[in-house]
Protein backbone atom coordinates (compact mmCIF):
# COMPACT_ATOMS: atom_id res chain seq x y z
CA UNK A 1 0.00 0.00 0.00
CA UNK A 2 1.76 2.90 -0.95
CA UNK A 3 1.77 5.72 2.02
CA UNK A 4 1.69 9.59 1.17
CA UNK A 5 4.89 10.51 2.98
CA UNK A 6 6.44 8.11 0.52
CA UNK A 7 5.45 8.90 -2.77
CA UNK A 8 3.69 11.64 -5.13
CA UNK A 9 1.07 11.97 -7.84
CA UNK A 10 3.25 14.78 -10.19
CA UNK A 11 5.53 14.19 -12.65
CA UNK A 12 9.01 12.85 -12.77
CA UNK A 13 11.27 15.95 -12.86
CA UNK A 14 15.02 16.40 -11.76
CA UNK A 15 15.38 19.94 -9.94
CA UNK A 16 18.00 21.97 -8.80
CA UNK A 17 18.05 24.60 -5.82
CA UNK A 18 21.22 26.21 -4.63
CA UNK A 19 23.49 23.36 -3.78
CA UNK A 20 20.99 20.79 -2.98
CA UNK A 21 19.64 18.12 -5.53
CA UNK A 22 16.44 16.51 -5.75
CA UNK A 23 15.79 13.00 -7.79
CA UNK A 24 12.44 11.83 -8.75
CA UNK A 25 11.95 9.03 -10.57
CA UNK A 26 9.40 7.22 -12.38
CA UNK A 27 7.96 3.47 -11.73
CA UNK A 28 6.72 1.28 -14.34
CA UNK A 29 2.87 1.99 -13.85
CA UNK A 30 3.87 5.61 -14.28
CA UNK A 31 3.08 6.09 -10.47
CA UNK A 32 6.04 8.43 -8.99
CA UNK A 33 8.21 7.62 -6.01
CA UNK A 34 10.43 9.29 -3.81
CA UNK A 35 12.59 9.42 -1.20
CA UNK A 36 12.36 11.72 1.22
CA UNK A 37 15.73 12.76 1.12
CA UNK A 38 18.52 13.04 -1.36
CA UNK A 39 20.61 9.69 -1.57
CA UNK A 40 22.37 7.30 -3.81
CA UNK A 41 21.07 5.98 -7.00
CA UNK A 42 21.90 2.54 -5.68
CA UNK A 43 19.97 3.22 -2.45
CA UNK A 44 17.19 4.93 -3.94
CA UNK A 45 16.20 1.76 -6.05
CA UNK A 46 16.55 -0.55 -2.86
CA UNK A 47 14.89 1.07 -0.39
CA UNK A 48 12.47 2.31 -2.70
CA UNK A 49 12.14 -1.71 -4.05
CA UNK A 50 11.64 -3.07 -0.50
CA UNK A 51 9.02 -0.52 0.43
CA UNK A 52 7.08 -1.67 -2.41
CA UNK A 53 7.42 -5.28 -2.40
CA UNK A 54 7.24 -5.93 1.23
CA UNK A 55 3.99 -3.55 1.39
CA UNK A 56 5.08 -3.23 4.91
CA UNK A 57 5.03 0.26 6.37
CA UNK A 58 8.24 0.46 9.53
CA UNK A 59 7.33 2.55 12.28
CA UNK A 60 10.81 4.52 12.34
CA UNK A 61 12.68 4.26 9.59
CA UNK A 62 16.35 6.29 9.73
CA UNK A 63 18.91 6.89 6.63
CA UNK A 64 21.81 9.32 6.21
CA UNK A 65 21.87 11.29 3.13
CA UNK A 66 23.76 14.38 1.62
CA UNK A 67 22.30 17.48 -0.01
CA UNK A 68 25.36 19.10 -2.28
CA UNK A 69 28.36 18.84 -0.06
CA UNK A 70 26.21 18.70 3.01
CA UNK A 71 25.33 15.08 5.48
CA UNK A 72 21.90 14.89 7.24
CA UNK A 73 20.84 12.41 8.74
CA UNK A 74 16.41 12.20 8.50
CA UNK A 75 14.19 10.22 10.78
CA UNK A 76 10.25 9.35 9.39
CA UNK A 77 8.14 8.18 12.25
CA UNK A 78 4.74 6.15 11.02
CA UNK A 79 1.70 7.48 12.70
CA UNK A 80 -0.39 5.13 11.77
CA UNK A 81 2.00 2.37 13.27
CA UNK A 82 3.73 4.14 16.26
CA UNK A 83 2.91 6.79 18.76
CA UNK A 84 4.99 9.73 19.14
CA UNK A 85 5.08 10.91 22.69
CA UNK A 86 6.74 14.06 24.45
CA UNK A 87 9.06 13.64 27.36
CA UNK A 88 10.53 16.11 30.50
CA UNK A 89 10.69 15.12 33.45
CA UNK A 90 10.42 11.45 35.09
CA UNK A 91 8.09 10.15 37.94
CA UNK A 92 10.02 12.74 40.61
CA UNK A 93 9.71 15.57 38.67
CA UNK A 94 13.88 15.46 37.45
CA UNK A 95 13.91 16.05 33.72
CA UNK A 96 15.23 13.67 32.07
CA UNK A 97 18.05 15.78 30.16
CA UNK A 98 19.60 12.70 28.56
CA UNK A 99 18.24 10.27 26.17
CA UNK A 100 20.41 7.17 28.91
CA UNK A 101 17.77 8.50 31.89
CA UNK A 102 15.09 8.48 29.32
CA UNK A 103 15.76 4.67 27.61
CA UNK A 104 15.67 3.46 31.69
CA UNK A 105 12.80 5.03 32.95
CA UNK A 106 11.02 3.57 29.76
CA UNK A 107 12.44 0.03 30.59
CA UNK A 108 11.35 -0.11 34.63
CA UNK A 109 7.57 0.16 32.95
CA UNK A 110 8.53 -2.14 30.00
CA UNK A 111 8.78 -0.37 27.17
CA UNK A 112 11.97 0.23 24.73
CA UNK A 113 12.96 3.37 23.59
CA UNK A 114 13.30 3.34 19.91
CA UNK A 115 13.91 6.64 18.37
CA UNK A 116 14.17 10.19 20.18
CA UNK A 117 15.19 13.53 19.28
CA UNK A 118 15.59 16.51 21.77
CA UNK A 119 11.98 18.48 21.24
CA UNK A 120 12.90 22.19 21.53
CA UNK A 121 14.57 24.97 22.90
CA UNK A 122 14.57 25.16 27.02
CA UNK A 123 15.26 27.37 30.31
CA UNK A 124 18.60 26.48 32.11
CA UNK A 125 16.30 24.85 34.46
CA UNK A 126 15.32 22.35 31.22
CA UNK A 127 12.05 23.67 31.52
CA UNK A 128 10.68 24.30 28.07
CA UNK A 129 11.03 28.23 26.50
CA UNK A 130 7.37 27.51 24.67
CA UNK A 131 4.17 25.69 24.92
CA UNK A 132 4.42 22.28 25.84
CA UNK A 133 1.42 19.96 25.69
CA UNK A 134 2.22 16.24 27.02
CA UNK A 135 -0.71 13.31 26.79
CA UNK A 136 -3.46 16.08 25.88
CA UNK A 137 -1.99 18.18 29.71
CA UNK A 138 -0.69 21.90 28.48
CA UNK A 139 2.18 22.05 31.54
CA UNK A 140 3.84 25.73 29.69
CA UNK A 141 1.31 27.74 27.82
CA UNK A 142 2.03 29.22 24.25
CA UNK A 143 4.95 31.86 23.85
CA UNK A 144 3.99 35.29 22.31
CA UNK A 145 7.49 37.03 22.73
CA UNK A 146 8.64 38.59 19.91
CA UNK A 147 12.72 39.51 19.73
CA UNK A 148 15.69 38.73 18.52
CA UNK A 149 16.45 35.25 19.70
CA UNK A 150 16.12 32.41 17.41
CA UNK A 151 13.01 31.00 19.43
CA UNK A 152 11.35 34.65 18.78
CA UNK A 153 12.35 35.40 14.78
CA UNK A 154 9.00 35.43 13.62
CA UNK A 155 7.08 33.57 12.27
CA UNK A 156 7.64 30.97 14.63
CA UNK A 157 5.79 27.84 15.29
CA UNK A 158 4.81 24.64 16.86
CA UNK A 159 4.92 20.76 15.92
CA UNK A 160 1.81 18.93 17.42
CA UNK A 161 -0.06 16.09 17.07
CA UNK A 162 -4.03 15.61 17.01
CA UNK A 163 -5.38 12.19 17.50
CA UNK A 164 -2.96 10.47 14.69
CA UNK A 165 -2.57 13.34 12.80
CA UNK A 166 0.66 15.74 13.02
CA UNK A 167 1.38 19.47 11.37
CA UNK A 168 3.51 22.15 11.89
CA UNK A 169 1.14 25.75 12.54
CA UNK A 170 2.71 29.60 13.33
CA UNK A 171 2.27 30.37 16.61
CA UNK A 172 -0.36 32.65 15.68
CA UNK A 173 -2.01 29.73 13.59
CA UNK A 174 -2.06 27.76 17.30
CA UNK A 175 -3.55 30.90 19.12
CA UNK A 176 -6.69 31.35 16.81
CA UNK A 177 -7.45 28.60 16.26
CA UNK A 178 -7.09 26.82 20.12
CA UNK A 179 -6.66 22.89 18.86
CA UNK A 180 -7.16 20.22 21.61
CA UNK A 181 -3.58 18.38 20.30
CA UNK A 182 -2.02 15.20 22.15
CA UNK A 183 0.93 16.51 21.86
CA UNK A 184 2.76 19.95 21.10
CA UNK A 185 6.25 21.16 21.38
CA UNK A 186 7.09 25.08 20.35
CA UNK A 187 9.85 26.51 18.61
CA UNK A 188 11.72 28.99 16.11
CA UNK A 189 11.80 30.36 13.99
CA UNK A 190 9.59 28.67 10.88
CA UNK A 191 12.28 27.64 8.14
CA UNK A 192 9.05 26.75 5.71
CA UNK A 193 5.79 28.20 5.58
CA UNK A 194 3.26 28.24 3.35
CA UNK A 195 6.05 26.22 0.90
CA UNK A 196 8.33 29.14 1.02
CA UNK A 197 11.52 29.13 3.27
CA UNK A 198 10.83 32.25 5.85
CA UNK A 199 12.42 35.82 5.83
CA UNK A 200 13.36 36.42 8.74
CA UNK A 201 16.92 38.25 10.07
CA UNK A 202 18.68 34.34 10.88
CA UNK A 203 17.25 33.30 7.25
CA UNK A 204 19.26 35.29 5.08
CA UNK A 205 20.63 33.01 2.23
CA UNK A 206 24.07 35.61 2.77
CA UNK A 207 24.44 34.10 6.12
CA UNK A 208 27.88 32.30 6.53
CA UNK A 209 26.34 31.60 10.25
CA UNK A 210 26.51 27.98 10.75
CA UNK A 211 25.66 25.60 13.59
CA UNK A 212 24.53 21.81 14.00
CA UNK A 213 20.83 21.97 13.70
CA UNK A 214 17.68 20.20 13.75
CA UNK A 215 13.96 20.36 12.47
CA UNK A 216 10.93 18.66 12.12
CA UNK A 217 8.16 18.51 9.35
CA UNK A 218 4.83 16.49 8.52
CA UNK A 219 4.54 15.98 4.46
CA UNK A 220 1.10 13.87 5.39
CA UNK A 221 -0.77 13.88 8.77
CA UNK A 222 0.26 10.24 9.56
CA UNK A 223 4.47 10.53 8.36
CA UNK A 224 6.38 12.96 10.90
CA UNK A 225 9.89 13.80 9.33
CA UNK A 226 12.98 15.36 11.85
CA UNK A 227 15.93 16.07 10.38
CA UNK A 228 18.95 16.76 12.20
CA UNK A 229 22.50 18.01 10.58
CA UNK A 230 25.72 15.91 10.27
CA UNK A 231 27.86 19.42 9.85
CA UNK A 232 27.04 22.78 10.55
CA UNK A 233 24.90 24.65 8.36
CA UNK A 234 23.24 28.06 7.86
CA UNK A 235 19.57 28.18 8.71
CA UNK A 236 18.92 29.12 5.16
CA UNK A 237 20.45 25.76 4.22
CA UNK A 238 18.54 23.64 6.57
CA UNK A 239 15.24 25.41 5.31
CA UNK A 240 16.33 24.68 1.50
CA UNK A 241 16.76 20.97 2.54
CA UNK A 242 13.24 20.58 3.93
CA UNK A 243 11.33 22.17 1.39
CA UNK A 244 13.65 20.95 -1.84
CA UNK A 245 14.46 18.04 -0.93
CA UNK A 246 11.26 16.98 1.17
CA UNK A 247 8.91 18.69 -0.29
CA UNK A 248 7.22 20.25 3.25
CA UNK A 249 5.42 23.03 3.11
CA UNK A 250 5.73 24.13 6.97
CA UNK A 251 9.07 22.99 8.53
CA UNK A 252 9.96 23.69 12.08
CA UNK A 253 13.34 24.52 13.08
CA UNK A 254 13.95 22.63 16.87
CA UNK A 255 17.65 23.61 18.23
CA UNK A 256 20.95 24.54 17.09
CA UNK A 257 24.73 23.09 18.85
CA UNK A 258 22.48 20.48 20.95
CA UNK A 259 20.68 18.82 18.67
CA UNK A 260 20.91 14.84 19.26
CA UNK A 261 19.29 12.08 18.02
CA UNK A 262 18.73 8.19 18.90
CA UNK A 263 18.55 5.91 16.99
CA UNK A 264 19.44 2.56 17.38
CA UNK A 265 18.41 1.26 13.81
CA UNK A 266 21.80 3.38 13.24
CA UNK A 267 23.79 2.13 16.43
CA UNK A 268 23.10 5.80 17.43
CA UNK A 269 22.97 7.77 20.64
CA UNK A 270 24.13 11.30 21.14
CA UNK A 271 25.90 12.54 23.98
CA UNK A 272 26.01 16.46 22.85
CA UNK A 273 24.64 18.08 26.00
CA UNK A 274 21.71 18.02 28.17
CA UNK A 275 18.43 18.36 26.96
CA UNK A 276 15.11 19.97 28.21
CA UNK A 277 11.90 18.27 26.41
CA UNK A 278 12.46 15.09 24.11
CA UNK A 279 10.05 13.89 21.38
CA UNK A 280 10.29 9.71 21.25
CA UNK A 281 8.79 6.63 20.40
CA UNK A 282 8.76 3.93 22.69
CA UNK A 283 6.94 0.19 22.36
CA UNK A 284 6.09 -2.87 24.68
CA UNK A 285 8.08 -5.14 25.01
CA UNK A 286 5.81 -7.06 23.56
CA UNK A 287 5.55 -5.48 20.83
CA UNK A 288 4.67 -1.86 18.81
CA UNK A 289 2.18 0.22 20.11
CA UNK A 290 -1.15 0.27 18.27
Amino acid sequence: MRDAGWYSSSKPRLMRAGNSREEVRTDADGGEYWMWFVTHRARLFLVGALLICSGVSHAVECAATTAGETAFTACRVNLNVERLELFWRDDSGRPFREFSALREALQAKGKQLIFAVNAGMYQPNFSPVGLFVAEGRELVPLNRHVGSGNFSQQPNGVFLVEGNAARVITTDDYASEHPKPLLATQSGPMLVHNGEITTSAVMSPNSTWRKIRNGVCAPSPDAVVFVISESPVTFYEFANFFRNALHCREALYLDGTISSLYAPSLNREDRRSDMGPILGVAVSRAGPNR
